[in-house]
């Protein structure tokens, strides 16, 4: 078998916020029936800081089996590359023959956002006014333009902690017809109906009473042992939701809560089995922590199109 080899820029030709939130979405409900997950390898080097390791699983559903290879460089910056690095691998689920390498940080860009957005567009008011964004890294970006596909917000507030250049915000904001600007990070939360908090932080960001009732936040940052992005006194008294409750309560965001509170999947809400917002006073978490199926999902879309073309 011949091992196709799919670059960035093939993957940025083929795949984009509209069909990397269907392939997402389709994922998730698809976990809560015959596709699984396989345990997570998330390790620390002990070298350049980095974060290394391995996501996986299998959908029979589509056929998709692989590992996602990869993790977080944090001083990659100050070299002019992204701190997230990955390749990903697809094989034939009949033999085992790897079919396919992917490059990954496009796909996990993508998917990321496509997570966040899902969560938006099940759970989030029906009319937001304001969004806040957390985070202005690499996938902050993608994070922003996926919202914005499925909730119209008339302000983007944006906490840039970095101080980094936020012309590509703009961009997207003015492309979906909202006004954009930087904010400190107590009026992003206090302001926004809808947040996305998409950091690497290793304790809460703001004081869980920041947060208005009503509000919606997918929590996207937290991926490894020890990492935190929101109070538990927040998590504590809002819905929760993940993509993996595994996952979620051992490197996620609801690792820092007690065993026995109760976590929805976002699968299930999709699917019909479970309940998600009853009325617009609600306060909701999605914690959002990466599970190999969005990228096998979204590499096996890339490979399908690639192979079409």
């Amino acid at each position: 078998m011949t091992i196709r080899s799919i670059s960035e820029q093939q993957i940025a030709a083929v795949l984009n916020p509209e069909n990397a939130f269907s392939a997402v979405q389709d994922v998730f409900a698809s976990m809560e029936s015959e596709a699984w997950n396989f345990p997570v390898v998330r390790e620390s080097l002990g070298y350049q800081d980095a974060l290394y390791g391995f996501k996986s699983g299998f959908d029979p559903a589509s056929g998709a089996l692989g590992l996602k290879a990869g993790g977080y460089w944090p001083n990659n910056g100050a070299k002019g590359i992204a701190n997230h690095q990955s390749s990903i691998f697809l094989f034939d689920p009949d033999t085992g023959q790897c079919k396919a390498i992917l490059a990954g940080n496009t796909i996990t860009a993508l998917r990321t956002a496509a997570a966040a957005a899902v969560s938006i567009d099940r759970l989030a008011i029906a009319a937001p006014t304001t969004f806040g964004l957390v985070g202005t890294g690499h996938q902050s970006a993608f994070q922003l333009e996926a919202a914005l596909r499925v909730r119209s917000f008339r302000e983007i507030l944006i906490w840039n902690r970095s101080g980094r250049d936020l012309s590509k915000h703009h961009q997207i904001a003015e492309k979906y017809g909202a006004a954009c600007r930087e904010a400190e990070l107590e009026e992003v939360v206090r302001s926004s109906q809808v947040i996305i908090t998409i950091t690497s932080c290793f304790e809460a960001l703001f004081p869980g009473d920041w947060v208005s009732l009503g509000t919606h936040i997918a929590a996207m940052g937290t991926d490894t042992k020890g990492k935190q992005e929101l109070d538990p006194a927040l998590t504590s008294r809002a819905l929760r939701f993940t993509d993996e409750i595994v996952q979620s309560r051992t490197i996620g965001e609801f690792q820092h809560l007690s065993s026995d509170v109760v976590i929805t999947t976002i699968g299930a809400l999709i699917r019909g089995t479970a309940s998600g917002r009853t009325d617009e006073e609600q306060v909701t978490v999605f914690d959002g922590t990466g599970v190999g199926l969005q990228d096998l999902a979204c590499a096996q879309a890339v490979a399908e199109a690639i192979g079409d073309s």
